[in-house]
């Protein structure tokens, strides 16, 4: 096939021909033109191309603007939209049995936390800039009030979810707290002042507590005042729970945080099977002993005794205790940690804030090392404890240790929910 070759001849011009190959010999077909400039050489090659296409017959494989096409000149972009990001996540809702069309502005706003967490006011901006959906600020605000009486039928579509498209029968459930401040000084009933997870004790805050499936699928929450202690909220957030959606009251997995002689006693009232983080710290020295003298009769650290574990009938429960290599090395570090810092202080006499082994002798405040504190912190290296009123010949210790360690889904899903919101999104 015939191409368009570029010479250069003895005046300094630029010569276009066309050109091809016989018998390895080359033959000018076409002499276009010659000319010195850039332009006029480049209208030089585009005369030889038509002339090419005219008598060849044949099309470029590779046309510069082929035939369809439109080139950029004098076209101004506009934007883009993601209509079938859109589409595609308003087809999963459908799914779900969310409906759409009912409350556009609710399946609006989640899309777009999907899609790009943010404020509220950058939402509304992201949401004209990505689909093209406009909503006004005053309309945002007014509407977001509302968004409370769907709680109840948004919980039953997702119970109904996790049943029928997770395969989950909701035998066993996850739950934990966490908090969530607000950019503010000003608090009222609801938001308060307290413990925060979130290393900001001087603003208002609430306290969320959130009950997922072991996959670590939310099912449904509770709000409580930002002063309210979180073992108080267990019990009250699967009431609400279990009434409210119809639910079988299911194996309830907590942390340490949750245990109290109270809740405690109502799980058992209630007839419910609880596997719960023990406090091993607050447990009796002999109990202690008696763990440790069991599981790790010969010496402390030893490949063959790791991940063994025991288990233990107490007033509150079955203990089970395992111990870890790994735990072990990590206590340890950080228990001589404590102990060169308890022993620097004892040198001055003084206490410390929130150091342990260290308490006071007498009146004249003398301090010395709390060696029967010291002793027992060196027993409990390497073990955690669960508390569960499971007979083991239904859950095994292993398998109580595996579900306990479940607990994480419950983390990850108020990261990610944390992630979602913008401190200036929860002032208003």
């Amino acid at each position: 096939m015939p191409y368009i070759r570029k010479i250069k001849t003895g005046s300094g011009s630029t010569a276009v021909q066309v050109v091809y190959y016989k018998n390895r010999k080359l033959i000018v077909e076409k002499h276009i033109g010659s000319r010195k400039t850039k332009q006029e050489i480049e209208t030089l090659v585009k005369d030889g191309k038509d002339w090419i296409r005219k008598h060849s017959k044949q099309e470029e494989l590779f046309p510069e603007n082929p035939n369809g096409t439109v080139t950029a000149t004098g076209l101004k972009f506009l934007g883009v939209e993601h209509i079938f990001t859109y589409q595609l996540l308003q087809r999963v809702a459908l799914h779900c049995g969310l409906d759409s069309n009912e409350e556009s502005f609710l399946f609006d706003f989640a899309i777009m936390r999907l899609i790009e967490p943010a404020s509220k006011l950058r939402t509304i901006k992201l949401l004209e800039r990505y689909f093209g959906i406009i909503y006004s600020e005053r309309t945002v605000y007014r509407k977001i009030l509302n968004l409370g009486i769907k709680k109840q039928s948004i919980e039953e579509i997702a119970i109904k979810c996790a049943k029928e498209m997770l395969k989950d029968d909701l035998a066993l459930i996850l739950y934990d707290v966490t908090t969530l401040y607000f950019e503010t000084f000003k608090g009222d009933e609801l938001r308060v002042e307290g413990f925060s997870k979130d290393n900001k004790p001087q603003q208002p805050q609430i306290v969320v507590g959130l009950i997922v499936t072991r996959q670590g699928f939310p099912l449904g929450y509770e709000i409580f005042s930002g002063n309210t202690f979180e073992g108080k909220t267990m019990l009250k957030t699967l009431d609400n729970f279990t009434h409210k959606n119809q639910v079988k009251m299911p194996i309830i997995v907590a942390d340490a945080a949750m245990l109290s002689k109270e809740n405690i006693e109502e799980l058992r009232k209630r007839n419910l099977s609880y596997i719960v983080g023990a406090r091993l710290g607050s447990t009796s020295l002999n109990i202690i002993e008696t763990i440790h003298d069991k599981l790790l009769p010969k010496q402390w650290i030893s490949k063959n005794k790791d991940g063994q574990s025991i288990r233990i009938k107490t007033v509150t429960g079955d203990l089970v205790v395992d111990f870890s290599q790994f735990r072990y090395r990590k206590d340890k570090n950080e228990m001589d940690k404590q102990l060169l810092r308890a022993k620097q202080l004892v040198e001055k006499n003084q206490s410390g804030k929130r150091v342990k082994f260290v308490k006071r002798k007498d009146k004249n405040d003398q301090y010395i090392l709390n060696e029967a504190l010291i002793q027992k912190a060196k027993l409990l290296l390497g073990m955690k404890g669960y508390l569960t009123n499971i007979p083991e010949t239904v859950l095994s210790n292993k398998d109580i240790i595996t579900r306990y360690h479940d607990l994480w889904h419950v983390e990850q899903a108020f990261r990610m929910a944390k992630s979602d919101f913008e401190p200036s999104d929860l002032s208003s």
